[in-house]
């Protein structure tokens, strides 16, 4: 008797969560397509009544700084890079002079 109580129980726990999650689909679902319905009339609407941009090339500003900050800082980065090299570099050779004695190169 019990197995088939167990059963039973989980059947309809089983079938209340694929109820509940199939309703919320469905709900969020429809939701989704009004509120998709309104933004493309919204923007369809938009269209018509407001002027185009201009151009990028009209847009675009110059930025003198920036650009002279983007170069400092690319300096700065390969400087940094060098210098690990220059100290992988000394503590490869120190620990090869370290091993295998002074003239080991």
């Amino acid at each position: 008797m019990s197995f088939v109580a167990g059963s039973l129980a989980g059947a309809l726990v089983t079938g209340g969560v694929y109820y509940g999650f199939s309703n919320l689909m469905q709900t969020r679902t429809a939701q989704h397509r009004g509120d998709l319905h309104v933004l493309s009339e919204r923007f369809i609407n938009a269209t018509t009544t407001i002027p185009s941009p201009p151009p990028a090339s009209t847009r675009i500003t110059e930025r003198p700084f920036a650009a002279m900050l983007q170069s400092r800082w690319n300096e700065e980065v390969a400087g940094v890079f060098a210098a690990v090299g220059k100290w992988e570099r000394q503590a490869s050779d120190w620990g090869r002079k370290l091993l295998y004695g002074e003239h080991a190169s």
